[in-house]
């Protein structure tokens, strides 16, 4: 082969090998990348919570008896001394038939006794009477010295002895009436016949002005002593219970600030922590984990006017806001991973992924806060893929995670 043909084949030769080697290597591996931004950053709790009274009022029964139709309803407005039910002693049940004619057969007695104890009475009366002539008779001869004075005396006991038992003659005609009444008010009463006299009845009134919350009976009936008839209270003592886990209750503090959403209104409401529970309790999750809970108390922070709509029992959404900078430098938590243990995110350069050691300390939503590791406007992958390695050529497609929907976030 002359010199000449040697001088055309070998850049023909690389050139062809060039090409070949372009051809064959890897294609970039597509990425989606976001720039590292400065911006306002909010670290939150989020959880669902619902609206409670502060001090609702339970109204029970005094004493048993027999409640009256409560005519109020869930919503009715009620004043202080207001009427709310009222109760009637309990009408006596009625008597089968034995037990009917054993009581007719007492009633009977008793009026027997009362006729033999009157007939007694009037034999004392007439003895007190017939005492108390002997003893004016002996008196006035005794005046005329024509009785000894022991004949005055022996009348004169005469007389208080039959004056003492016609007393206790008449008493006795007043129990045996009593008697006869007892018998006939077992007749009279024991027919399920209910009260008449105003006087028995016993009216419950409002402690508070407030509405009814609830109604837990309505329609008349026997109650028995201290069960609940209605529930009331004032909705301006409003305020929301969110139970919390206990990993993010120890970080929530009384006076802490709280955004309310998802509520029914047209803008979140401002609100503050009241106070934070001592005791937690045991919840099972949907998905069947036990978790411990704990109760966080919080109170309105704007006027009654903004939030009136609400009542007890509505279901709101509640936002801790933990911790909040305005200038924080941030990356979408997605680009975060573990390497060696250690946190690392892929900065894009010339289209190359080059590993990177990062540390972050805080997280709010899909953002984490950069304390070290990167600067703004430098560009990390969001979500590596497992093909990227450090060094691996990435055709990036930019991202602004910050126009994504994360969720309502406080500026």
């Amino acid at each position: 082969m002359t010199s000449k043909k040697k001088l055309i084949l070998i850049p023909a030769a690389v050139l062809v090998v060039a090409v070949l080697a372009y051809a064959l290597r890897p294609a970039p591996v597509p990425a989606t990348v976001v720039r590292v931004e400065r911006g306002p950053f909010t670290e939150y709790v989020e959880e669902e919570g619902y609206t409670t009274l502060r001090n609702p009022y339970v109204v029970s029964a005094p004493v048993a008896g027999y409640l009256r139709r409560v005519t109020l309803e869930e919503g009715d407005t009620v004043g202080v001394e207001d009427l709310l039910f009222e109760l009637e002693p309990s009408p006596a049940p009625a008597l089968d038939a034995r037990s009917l004619e054993e009581a007719r057969a007492r009633v009977n007695a008793a009026q027997a006794r009362l006729h033999a104890v009157e007939a007694e009475a009037e034999a004392r009366e007439l003895e007190r009477q017939y005492a108390e002539k002997e003893y004016e008779r002996t008196e006035s001869l005794y005046r005329r010295d024509a009785v000894p004075a022991s004949q005055l005396e022996l009348w004169r006991d005469r007389r208080d002895r039959a004056r003492t038992a016609e007393r206790a003659a008449r008493n006795s005609v007043e129990v045996a009436r009593f008697e006869v009444a007892q018998a006939r008010s077992s007749i009279d009463v024991s027919q399920g016949r209910r009260v008449d006299a105003e006087d028995d009845i016993i009216r419950v009134r409002s402690p508070l002005d407030g509405v009814v919350l609830a109604r837990h009976r309505r329609d008349e009936g026997p109650v028995q002593s201290g069960e609940s008839v209605l529930e009331i209270g004032d909705l301006s003592f409003l305020e929301v219970r969110v139970d919390l886990l206990s990993m993010d209750a120890v970080r929530v503090r009384p006076g802490m600030e709280v955004i309310l959403s998802r509520w029914g209104g047209g803008r979140d409401l401002a609100a503050t922590v009241r106070r934070v529970d001592p005791a937690g309790f045991e919840r099972i999750s949907a998905l069947g984990v036990e978790e411990q809970r704990v109760p966080v108390r919080i109170d309105f922070a704007e006027d009654r006017a903004e939030w009136e709509r609400l009542g007890t029992g509505y279901r709101v959404e509640a936002r801790f806001i933990l911790w909040h900078e305005d200038d924080a430098l941030q990356i979408p938590a997605g680009a975060l991973f573990h390497k060696d243990g250690k946190p690392s995110v892929f900065v894009v350069e010339d289209n190359r992924a080059r590993l990177r050691k990062v540390e972050t300390d805080r997280r709010s939503g899909i953002r984490l806060r950069v304390v070290s590791g990167l600067d703004e406007n430098e560009t990390v992958i969001a979500h590596p893929a497992d093909r990227i390695e450090d060094g691996t050529r990435v055709s990036p497609e930019m991202r602004d995670f910050r126009s994504r929907r994360m969720g309502s976030v406080p500026p």
